[in-house]
């Protein structure tokens, strides 16, 4: 089962991919771990990034690209993989498709999480993490004690940089620039598969197996 998650930042594309990935044993791959796996072991493609990353450069889509490539061939890849956060553009996109019919592979289906914009808003923006045992809350879905303090420590809770309402629809409105398209681009392969993500997590778990399961 070869599958790719798509969805703005905060869709639950790392939620979902955790649980697909126990339900089909087979391995979630996020760029951000893939490029530090990379380099951390130093294969061809993470020395190339590494150089990139060191000069304070953005990594170039061929490396990226080599790096998802490697990652590929691994050999928990062999029963299918679950890639989370990749591509972003219809260039990678052009990329791995021709990346995976090298390797003999294909896609079974592209999972796209729907959201609305100012729901997404107010869960992101709800977050707050413990800065000393690091517990998450949400202060509508999952508050912390009644005078804003960590639950399980009595530690003082942080708002994340980019869980703020300005970085947020930024990130919103270049998702939609530069990923949304490959909806489009998917769906005239007849791999899109929408689902509302907006539901309870084993809601949304539910709709993406059927899906899978009748495509």
């Amino acid at each position: 089962m070869n599958l790719i998650l798509l969805g703005p930042p905060g869709a639950g594309k790392g939620t979902q991919s955790v649980l697909l990935e126990k339900r089909f044993d087979i391995p979630q791959i996020s760029t951000g771990d893939m490029l530090r796996a990379a380099v951390k072991s130093s294969t061809p493609m993470g020395v190339k990034a590494k150089a990139f990353m060191d000069a304070g450069d953005l990594v170039p889509d061929e490396v990226v690209v080599g790096i998802v490539r490697e990652r590929l061939q691994e050999p928990d890849c062999a029963d299918g993989f679950i890639l989370d956060g990749f591509p972003r553009t219809v260039a990678q996109a052009d990329a791995l498709k021709e990346s995976l019919e090298q390797l003999s592979k294909k896609l079974d289906a592209v999972v796209s999480l729907k959201v609305d914009t100012d729901a997404l808003v107010e869960r992101l923006t709800g977050r707050r993490t413990c800065k000393s045992c690091g517990k998450g809350f949400h202060l509508k879905f999952d508050p912390p004690t009644a005078d804003g303090s960590c639950s399980a420590c009595g530690g003082e809770l942080m708002q994340r940089d980019d869980d703020h309402e300005i970085t947020i629809r930024r990130r919103m409105d270049t998702y939609d620039q530069q990923t949304a398209p490959l909806e489009d681009y998917y769906r005239k392969d007849e791999l899109l598969l929408p689902v509302n993500g907006m539901g309870a997590i084993e809601e949304v778990q539910k709709d993406i197996i059927s899906g899978i399961q009748a495509s």
